[in-house]
């Protein structure tokens, strides 16, 4: 491929990675990074790529966005000062916290999924679409996500008492 076919190909690229990143990541800033991380990657390899590179692209993107959560996931989460929350509001944006720490818990793809489906608010076959699986594959990943979650926000708060 050549520099120019290169050149004009990550144009028509970038939108649809910005896009994929951001659902996976649901970070802008980090979609970006991910977006500008696969162009670099695909370039490192454009003397052996041929035409059409969406596929290629859409899997670099996804794993990068992949690697990064789990790298995110292994580091610590700083502890919050304990609070004492007397109103509703507060509890809902405590158990909102607890739940979202939770998430960051789970395997990476657990993570993905909940993150596409329960904040990003895509659809089952939307998903499957993103992530080169079919739906089935994807409603089980949920509904095995959804159960770790329950468990560990259950324990934890058996833990607490």
């Amino acid at each position: 491929m050549t520099t120019d076919d290169f050149e004009r190909e990550a144009e028509r690229l970038r939108p649809m990675l910005v896009a994929v990143a951001t659902g996976t990541l649901g970070d802008a800033r980090y979609a970006e990074d991910a977006a500008q991380d696969t162009l670099a990657k695909l370039w490192a390899m454009r003397e052996e790529l041929r035409l059409p590179l969406d596929a290629l692209a859409r899997a670099v993107v996804r794993n990068l966005c992949i690697d990064y959560l789990r790298r995110r996931r292994t580091t610590p989460v700083a502890e919050c000062p304990e609070q004492a929350y007397t109103t509703d509001a507060n509890a809902g944006e405590d158990a909102f916290t607890r739940v979202m720490q939770v998430i960051d818990k789970l395997p990476a793809a657990q993570q993905v999924m909940i993150r596409l489906r329960h904040i990003d608010g895509m659809r089952t076959a939307d998903i499957a679409r993103l992530t080169g699986t079919n739906e089935a594959a994807v409603r089980k990943q949920l509904s095995r996500a959804r159960m770790a979650i329950k468990k560990h926000y259950l324990d934890d708060l058996r833990h607490e008492q």
